[in-house]
């Protein structure tokens, strides 16, 4: 995937991810880096306990959200505490 492809995916799932989680978003550049992060994130865990989407955009989108949801699920318990 290109660079602003990747970004584009990264930025569409950490939004995605900032509404799933109900105000856990960062703002643009922080949902990105969010997304990015989500993306490498479920692109580990998901094949890992079997779940494999098929190639293209929006798996590509959806494996990122998954992942940048886990990863605010993560901070947020960091927060609290």
């Amino acid at each position: 995937m290109g660079i602003i492809a990747t970004l584009i995916v990264g930025l569409i799932a950490g939004w995605l991810a900032g509404l799933m989680m109900k105000g856990h978003g960062f703002g643009i550049i922080g949902d990105i880096v969010v997304g990015i992060i989500g993306a490498f994130l479920g692109g580990y865990i998901l094949p890992a306990i079997g779940f494999t989407p098929g190639g293209g955009m929006i798996s590509a989108i959806i494996t990122a959200t998954i992942g940048a949801v886990i990863l605010l699920f993560i901070i947020s318990l960091f927060k609290r505490g």
